[in-house]
Order: structure tokens, then sequence, then C-alpha cells
């Protein structure tokens, strides 16, 4: 698959640090300290990531070093074993994410800032947060919880979710998430797998001015969990708010304690110190079918990986402030926490972003001195469509960088950030995952921004892009590859035994490389394009295509708000190629607007994938952390019965596979299989 890096504005330069922004930088701060005390001499980026790949011993050590990591025993051998599956990272070695994570505790500023829907912020200082920590964590001890146990949520994004996280993470038991929009057959496929011996839970929660009644969905999830021996209850909106014209008393669930009890008593702080490899928490893969991969992260792993990506690559420095849109059910909420390790203050915010206008985020973050914003691109996508402009809003004078992850950015939403939010802003879009709990391709402060393009490789990160033959490739679009180990790598999947489904997941087309399932072009200068899945890429007459390249013309268009397309080529089927379009709201597809579509796709991206058929709907299917739903669309219009494609529970719209339900049996009538 070939692509032009130079058509429909991709690589214009939009914005360069300046030479004091970039001396300013940890990244900066870091290759000079590889100089000065390592003789490790790099002139540019891209030579000290070459260096960090080839040398990775060295280099993971140096993260340890730089950043004096809490822990104990020699840093050597780094690698006890270095095959890919199986990497043993620093095996003598024992630590603890929480005590590295209150090392970086300040009297002046604050550790947690919380917005919700329905109170007004609050803030939590890093002493209100270590005592509260320290207090649940003597309270789980208490009740016999300790290293390895699973401990399970069902909250909101909320100081109490991080709260129990990190009194999770200091006794070595292992944390796991779901977010309590998730129903409880999504929870259930993940929970059941781990058995967890504790639940947090919060009885309700706020979202779009609406208050969201959770009591009945934890019953039914303890009902299914008789590994639950305690369910704490985070009292909710319908339980706190006097306004509230439900409020009720807390729910009757059985074996329930109460959250203020939990943190009642003060205790010392303790952390056990764990082996490097120790599981921190389990996450999931989006689970639209099936059972969801549970994925199992290291102490060490998360620990060095979030403080090369949080201080390096995202430059956050003490008294900076990250906001990170996405639910706790999403990577970026654990991705966010390893602000905490740079000194910096997370800012959690809990409900509609849009609430009660669409201004209000952005007022929000002017208000609180925000200076990285994290989003998922449809966020930024649709702002641009609803005209919105930040910065008529507020000053945001303390904003200087926007990470973008979730899908690509296209190129008109860059120009649109630059012009509606801010023109001296570091705007980075970032791709990377659950499965490695941070970045592949991510951002750098001392590099340049060009439309459409992600700025580098992350250090340590060995991403190359692989064709067919498996050769590597650049300005050609290949699989995106990881060719040598890194710590956050899952150290493995919940009962896989013998590693057979993580071998299958990663390292089955290419055996010793990793994988990753996303089709990926290297430029020259080293920048990279993600264009969509590899498992959804459309093959049409012989030519290969990435979903992206076909969303981002089609949604260039002003009246067209979202897309998405698949192809219907199997077992001998020839080509059928449908696009489903969300207008504008009044907007009806017409011939004429039908045509400009297709035109737009015709001279922007392929010839020969312009659709068979242009269609309008109300909206496009999409998983709990927003990505549309492709593969399971095209599942459905190839005849599997709706039940098997997806689950309501793991989307976030699950009303929208209607209409794909009646589309696909309209299919059947009008293209029989093998026809």
């Amino acid at each position: 698959m070939q692509a032009d890096a130079s058509s429909d504005g991709y690589g214009q330069l939009l914005w360069t640090p300046s030479a004091e922004q970039a001396a300013a930088s940890r990244m900066a701060d870091y290759q000079a300290w590889l100089a000065r005390e390592h003789g490790i001499h790099t002139t540019s980026y891209h030579e000290l990531w070459r260096w960090s790949i080839e040398d990775i011993d060295r280099f993971w050590s140096s993260i340890w070093t730089y950043f004096d990591v809490l822990g104990e025993g020699p840093l050597t051998p780094m690698l006890g074993q270095r095959e890919m599956p199986g990497a043993q990272w620093f095996p003598n070695t024992r630590l603890n994410y929480a005590e590295n994570i209150f090392r970086q505790a300040s009297t002046e500023r604050p550790a947690l800032i919380a917005r919700s829907e329905d109170a007004p912020p609050r803030e939590l200082s890093w002493a209100e947060l270590e005592r509260d920590t320290a207090a649940l964590a003597a309270f789980l001890r208490a009740r016999g919880i300790g290293p390895g146990d699973r401990v399970a949520s069902y909250m909101p994004n909320r100081p109490e979710t991080v709260i129990a996280f990190l009194a999770c993470a200091s006794i070595g038991a292992i944390w796991s998430s779901c977010a309590p929009d998730m129903g409880p057959t999504v929870v259930l496929d993940r929970l059941r797998q781990i058995e967890p011996r504790l639940l947090f839970a919060t009885d309700s929660y706020s979202y779009n001015g609406k208050q969201h009644d959770r009591a009945p969905q934890v019953d039914e999830l303890l009902a299914a969990l008789p590994s639950v021996r305690h369910v704490v209850q985070v009292p909710g909106p319908l339980q706190t708010l006097a306004s509230s014209p439900a409020r009720r008393a807390a729910p009757s669930w059985r074996d329930r304690l109460d959250w203020a009890d939990a943190i009642a008593t003060p205790a010392e702080p303790r952390y056990e110190r764990v082996p490097f490899d120790h599981p921190l928490w389990i996450v999931y893969s989006s689970g639209t079918t099936g059972l969801p991969k549970a994925m199992l992260h290291s102490h060490g792993g998360v620990v060095l990986t979030h403080l090369k990506t949080c201080a390096l690559q995202h430059d956050l420095r003490p008294g900076d402030r990250l906001l990170f849109l996405g639910s706790t059910g999403w990577i970026v909420w654990n991705f966010q926490l390893g602000a905490l390790f740079t000194g910096a203050s997370i800012v959690l915010y809990d409900g509609n972003p849009n609430w009660p206008d669409t201004g209000a985020l952005w007022r929000f973050i002017d208000e609180q001195r925000v200076s990285h914003l994290g989003c998922g691109a449809a966020y930024l996508i649709a702002a641009k469509k609803d005209g919105l402009r930040p910065r008529d809003i507020g000053a945001l004078t303390q904003l200087r960088a926007i990470n973008v992850t979730g899908s690509p950015l296209p190129v008109d939403a860059y120009h649109w950030a630059y012009e509606a939010i801010k023109p001296d802003l570091w705007l980075a879009s970032i791709s990377g995952g659950t499965d490695i709990a941070s970045g592949f391709v991510a951002c750098a402060p001392t590099l340049p921004v060009h439309a459409g393009e992600i700025q580098c490789a992350e250090l340590g990160v060995a991403a190359f892009a692989f064709n067919d033959a498996g050769q590597p490739v650049v300005d050609e679009v290949g699989e995106l590859v990881i060719t040598q180990p890194m710590p956050s790598m899952p150290v493995r999947f919940w009962n896989d035994e013998g590693g057979r489904r993580y071998r299958e997941s990663y390292f089955e087309t290419f055996p010793g490389v990793w994988r990753h399932g996303d089709w990926i072009r290297f430029t020259p200068r080293h920048t990279s394009v993600i264009y969509g899945r590899s498992d959804s890429t459309i093959n049409r007459f012989g030519i290969r295509m990435g979903t992206a390249e076909i969303y981002r013309v089609v949604e260039e268009l002003p009246e067209v708000r979202d897309s998405l397309v698949v192809d219907l080529e199997y077992l001998g089927r020839p080509s059928f190629m449908p696009l489903f379009v969300v207008l504008q709201p009044g907007l009806t597809l017409d011939d004429a607007l039908r045509q400009r579509i297709t035109e737009q796709i015709r001279s922007k991206a392929s010839s020969r994938h312009v659709p068979n058929e242009v269609v309008q709907v109300d909206d496009i299917p999409r998983t709990l952390s927003g990505k549309k739903m492709e593969v399971p669309v095209r599942k459905l219009l190839l005849g599997t019965a709706a039940e098997k494609v997806a689950s309501p529970d793991a989307m976030q719209n699950p009303a929208s596979l209607g209409f794909f339900v009646a589309y696909a049996a309209r299919l059947a009538s009008v293209l029989p299989s093998g026809a």
C-alpha cells in the first residue's frame, strides 16, 4: 500500500518549539545528563531513539537511574531473558508503584483536582491523598487482602477511585477497573475471569445532567461473583445530592461496607516492595464479542514506562496539570495516574465534556490552569464540526499541549486546532494502547508538529513498518511491529495456559516480533501516519487501503459528522462496499451530496475505493472507548447473528446496531452468498 506523503496537506509544518522551549524540556535535560554522566552524546531526537532501541539494557537502566526509582536489589542483569514473548526484566529488583508515586508529595500543589457534574470542583492535597491511601490499605489488610489478590472497581473518574487503586498497589494487590456505564454482561465477562475478592462500587453516577442508578447492576454483579467477600460502597449522587428527587438510603448489597468507615482509621503508610514483574493491574481488550483478553502489567514495567512517557515524551513537570478525558474503563485513566510520578497534578473530569454546554470543558480548563489536555480524536473532530472556538471561551494561557488518541486525527482537525484553540500549541497525536499502557508512536517536546503526522516513535520502542515479507519499509504503509522487548508489554494474560492466546495475539505473523495490528507509514523524517486497523483494511480490486484514509477525506466535508465503511468481499463474494454517514442535524442525504461524497473519495483517496452505496444513518456503532466497530459491522452484514457480533453492554450506543441489522437483512436478499 503506497501513500503520498504530501497529498491533501499531510506533512505541512504547523508548529516548532522555540529554542527556549526545547532547552527547558525534560527531554533536553535527560540528553544532557546522558552525555555528562554516561558519555552518550546525541545531537537529535532520532539519534537518541536509535541508541535507546539498540542498547536497550543501558537505556532502561538509565531511566531507573535518571529518575532515581525507589527500590532494592541490583539492576543487573537488566534482562534475565530477552526473547519475545517472555522477556524477563530486572529479575533481581523489588519496588512498589505507590511508593514511587508518593515520593513526589508536595505541600505547595494539589495532587488531584476533581470536577463532577453534581458538585463544585475540589482539590485533594498530596498529604490527604497519602493519608486516605494508607488508611484504606490498612483496612484492606485487616480483611485479608494481600499481594496477588484481585480487587475490582465499578466506579467513575473521581478521587475515591484513585485512592482505592493506590491502596491496592501499596499492598501488592492486583487492581482491575470497569466503568459504571458498562452493563453487567460486559463487566462479568471481565471479572468472572479474575475472581476478585473485593469490589469497590458506586450506587449511582451523573452524566449529561442526569443521575444514573447502578445499585441493581451491582446486585447483579454480586450474585454472579461468589469470589467477592466484601463490597465497599462509595456513595453516588442519588445518595448524596439533597436536590435529587430520588434520594435514597444506602443500598442493601450483601457484604456491604461504607467508604467512610474504610478510610476512617489513620494508619502509617506501608508499601509492599514486590518483584519487578509482580502484577499491578489487569486491563482488557475491547471485548465487543467473546471474552476480552485480560492483560497483566507489572509494577516495574509501568513505573519505568510511565516515567519515561509522562516526563520525557509528554514533558510533564512539577506544577503542570494533566486532564485526560476518558472513563475508568479506558487505559487512558491508568495512563493519567502516571503523571503523578512527575510531580504534576491530575485533573479528574467526571461527566460529559459538553454538559451543560459545549464550552463547559474549555471554561474549566481555563479556570483550573490545565497545562496538558488529553482526549480522543473524536472529541476534537466533533468540536470542529460544531464550529466551536475554544479561544473565544477562555484565554487558555496555561494550556501548552493537547494529546490526541483513540483514532487518527485528520489534517483539517490539526489546522482547526491551531486556528480555533491556540496558535502556540503542541498538538501531539499519539498511538499506543491497552496492550502496553502507553504509546508506540507519540510525541517529543523538542520536535516540530506536521499536519496529520505523529512526531516520533517513543524512546525504547523499536517501532517499524513491515511489509508482507517481514522487511522494514520507509515511506510505505506496512504493519506496525515492535522488534525489541519493552517493560510494559503484558507479563501474561490471565488464565492463558502456556501463553497460547498471548502468542496468537501478537507473535504469529512475524515470530519473535510483536505485530500490533495497525497500518502505519514512517516518513523519511521519522514521523508516522496511522491508517487504521489492519484487520479492517479494505483490499479492493487488488489495492489495499486503510479505512482511516477514507474517513479522512469523507469527514472533511462540512455536512458529514461521522462515517463508517466496510467491504463485504469474502470467500468468493465480489466486493460490495457500503459507506455509512452521519450528517449534520437537519440534513438529508440527497443525490447531490452523495455525488460530492463519492467524488471526494475518487479525487482525494482512490478511484477504486468509491463505495457501491452511500447510506445515511443516525449513529455509527462505537465501543465504550469510542472506537468505530468496523469488524463487528462487517460480520453482521456478512450474515453473522447480531447477538454474536457485539454485546450491547460493550457499546457506547447499542441502539445504533438496529439499523445495521435491518440493512443486513436487505443485503441478504439483494446479494446472495457467493454471488
